[in-house]
């Protein structure tokens, strides 16, 4: 089993990915209670991508949160640093050109996106400030960002209860469902250890993002930030 640590080296989370690639979608179906699926459809209103639309998909994993763009009719280039969740997305979308890719080093020219969206992933990455400032880079002049990530419940009754199930049901949950449960003890922590609503919007602004806005879904158990790249 591999468990990443909090400060969050690069080979540590992407061996840890690498280990829960095979199960992964279903295993966030399960601990997400149903709501992931939701949680992916309101992304993908959010990019709002258009035919013809170039958009980057980082921390795609196995590809299913780009499947969404391409129905739109946009191109969806899937990113991951994660070698076996790339494989894993292979096997079941071989026309997805799924590419690996450090959100921090972009493998991209600039201004090549129309949007960038990154869903569950930012707070894997080990400098958030570094990948705000690629994603502005890889985009093109008036583009957006869309960030899907987990973040800290509006109710202070339910943040308790929310708090209670990461750290007591979710482990026990996960052995029964993920081929590495472990992993999930690191995810449950990196989620508790995740800037609030309001700091996220503060780091997008820092990293030149402009129009910074957030919404909440599950009664901020999950937060949809977005920001405008401004005009040259």
């Amino acid at each position: 089993m591999t468990r990443a640590s909090l400060d969050k080296q690069p080979h540590e989370v992407a061996a840890m990915f690498d280990d829960v690639a095979a199960k992964y979608d279903l295993t966030n179906d399960v601990l997400s209670l149903g709501q992931a699926r939701l949680w992916r459809k309101a992304v993908a209103q959010a990019v709002g991508a258009r035919p013809g639309e170039k958009v980057l998909d980082l921390a795609a994993g196995t590809g299913t949160s780009s499947l969404p763009f391409v129905v739109d009719g946009a191109y969806v280039v899937p990113c991951d640093f994660s070698v076996g969740m790339l494989r894993e997305g292979k096997k079941r979308n071989p026309w997805m050109p799924l590419t690996a890719g450090d959100a921090t080093r972009l493998p991209f020219a600039d201004g090549v996106f129309d949007a960038v969206t990154i869903s569950f992933g930012l707070r894997n990455v080990q400098d958030t400030g570094a990948a705000l400032r690629e994603m502005l880079r890889v985009t093109r002049p008036g583009g957006r960002v869309v960030i899907c990530e987990f973040s800290t419940p509006t109710w202070a009754p339910f943040r308790t209860v929310y708090s209670e199930y990461l750290m007591r049901a979710l482990p026990p949950v996960a052995r029964a469902v993920s081929s590495s449960p472990d992993a999930y003890v690191y995810l449950a922590e990196s989620i508790r250890a995740w800037p609030d609503q309001p700091a996220l919007a503060g780091l997008l602004q820092e990293a030149g993002w402009s129009k910074v806005a957030w919404r909440n879904l599950t009664g901020g158990v999950v937060a949809l930030h977005r920001g405008t790249k401004p005009e040259a």
